[in-house]
């Protein structure tokens, strides 16, 4: 039987996101662990408390409770969502081409030289791995 891929959760609110950034920093941490984290502008307290329970309800975010407090950790990584958002992105804005978002960037004046030295290095890196995993393959 196939394997199903997990579909992650829905996407998140910025307010949401803001929390789940401190949630994803941390790796794990109580209520004002995590209000501590997140970055400025800085929700209030009680604001916080509600975006990690809407964070629960949503699926990204557990708890185990320790002498009555709840000690919050992630169930979605960083890694797992930002390829969601960012295939999101590619297939709502770049026609589903990874090639027109680099293109975008490359063309722009947002990549200077030596980020365009680093992607060729990534690139050719990929390309040489994925030559040596054909001749493994024959």
């Amino acid at each position: 039987m196939e394997r199903k891929k997990k579909e992650l959760p829905t996407t998140l609110t910025k307010a949401e996101e803001q929390v789940m950034q401190a949630v994803w920093h941390l790796g794990k941490g109580f209520a004002g662990d995590i209000a501590a984290a997140v970055e400025e502008p800085k929700p209030a307290y009680r604001t916080v408390l509600t975006e990690i329970r809407i964070l629960e309800q949503k699926g990204f975010v557990g708890h185990k409770k320790y002498n009555g407090n709840n000690q919050y950790y992630p169930l979605v990584s960083k890694e797992a969502y930002s390829g969601k958002m960012l295939g999101s992105l590619v297939q709502n804005y770049f026609d589903a081409s990874y090639a027109s978002l680099v293109s975008y960037f490359v063309n722009g004046d947002a990549v200077g030289e030596e980020e365009l030295a680093t992607l060729s290095r990534i690139i050719e890196e990929k390309r040489r791995s994925q030559e040596k995993g054909k001749e493994d393959k024959q």
